[in-house]
């Protein structure tokens, strides 16, 4: 392909080349990336391990500040078609006693921005259609890359378990808590455990108590319960109990158990999972890892849960992922940049923001999931009694995107 010079010479000059980037992930975060950086001008393909995508048996909250994120790429998506925008936010003892209704609608309305509750495969599916034209191989498992530093915009190879490789001008790593991509650049890390385990579940449901666009947690001794409207008649409810980690990381329960660890709550937790079929329960350990100050090198870099994995406390991991790429593609936009300085532009644009969350989702993670006979009232006091002004300011830089 030429392009021919104004001044009437005849002769032509070659376009550059476009960009390629390679995203290793086809989770909320790779698809993000691959849509925000087509639309910075790369050519990119999308490279995920399972050989189907599926998301079952989990919710998300997709909140303002994601939203608004979404909203910058143009992509078309409604959200609110999908999901449930939230239209209350109650906070409960385990018997259902009011702790304290969290002031979101106020914060959404002024934002103007709606938060919207969701499934994770049907964000992945919206975020599939949006990435249509974009190459997506299943079934490839990335093992090591390998970096040519010959030049500011040295590429990048990536090998894979059948063999095959693929080459490109930036390598992104959006594959998840078990990320490749950040092994070999971080080299073998533990993960950090909560000290409980996660139930989910995703089903039909209705009942007197559980109202369209609503969120409730109900708190008890080293436990917790949520109830999340999904729209459509599904409930997405997820449940937490206190164990050793051999036990969360391997557990192999059965729904009696779940039903006993809620014996005596309010009677919508107990239908709920009364509702659920046994094998629509997932039982997921609760982990994150010490936070990562260096996300890559050269033209190399990780998104997501990668990069940052957090705990679920604030509803905000595949948030932050979204918004990470939305930068991304943002800075590798930005004209005359050679890839190794927009990738570390990004990182030092992301650091702070994200380390703020991992930080308090793990604090308030621990709060909440309180078991002490002493802690355990005073958790319920002080978010009965926190300043609304107080809450409201903390939610509402929560719920806003940095431009």
């Amino acid at each position: 392909m030429t392009q021919h010079l104004e001044d009437g010479e005849n002769t032509a000059r070659p376009l550059p080349a476009r960009r390629k980037a390679i995203v290793i992930g086809a989770g909320i975060g790779g698809l993000t990336a691959a849509v925000a950086l087509r639309k910075a001008g790369l050519d990119v393909e999308v490279y995920e391990r399972a050989n189907e995508l599926r998301a079952a048996g989990s919710g998300l909250s997709v909140m303002s500040n994601a939203i608004t994120a979404l909203r910058s790429l143009d992509l078309g998506i409604d959200l609110e078609k999908h999901g449930s925008p939230l239209e209350s936010y109650h906070v409960r003892t385990a018997t259902g006693r009011l702790i304290r209704e969290f002031p979101f609608p106020e914060i959404i309305g002024r934002l103007g921005v709606p938060s919207v509750l969701i499934t994770r495969s049907d964000l992945q599916n919206a975020l599939l259609d949006a990435a249509s034209g974009i190459p997506v191989t299943l079934g490839a498992q990335a093992e090591r890359f390998e970096t040519d530093e010959a030049g500011a915009d040295g590429g990048v190879r990536v090998g894979f378990a059948d063999g095959s490789e693929v080459r490109g001008d930036v390598l992104i790593g959006a594959d998840g808590f078990n990320s490749v991509v950040r092994g070999q650049l971080a080299g073998p890390e533990a993960s950090r455990d909560s000290g409980y385990i996660c139930w989910l579940a995703v089903i039909p449901f209705s009942h007197p108590r559980f109202a369209p666009g609503s969120v409730t947690h109900y708190w008890g001794s080293g436990q917790r319960f949520g109830m999340v409207d999904m729209g459509d008649g599904r409930l997405y409810w997820w449940g937490t109990k206190n164990m050793p980690t051999e036990e969360s990381h391997n557990w192999r329960g059965t729904k009696a158990e779940v039903e006993r660890a809620y014996a005596g709550w309010a009677d919508v937790v107990r239908e709920a999972i009364r509702a659920t079929p046994e094998e629509a329960i997932l039982g997921v350990p609760s982990r994150d890892r010490v936070f990562l100050e260096r996300w890559g090198k050269g033209p190399v870099t990780l998104l997501g849960d990668a990069a940052h994995p957090m705990l679920t406390s604030l509803g905000q991991g595949s948030c932050m992922a979204i918004e990470d790429a939305v930068v991304l593609g943002r800075q590798l936009a930005v004209p005359g940049t050679d890839v190794p300085t927009a990738l570390r532009r990004y990182e030092d644009e992301r650091r702070e923001r994200t380390r703020a969350v991992v930080t308090a989702s793990r604090s308030i993670s621990t709060f909440e999931q309180s078991e002490d006979p002493i802690r355990r009232p005073v958790r319920d006091a002080y978010f009965r009694f926190l300043p609304k002004r107080r809450l409201t300011r903390t939610l509402e830089n929560a719920l806003t995107f940095p431009q």
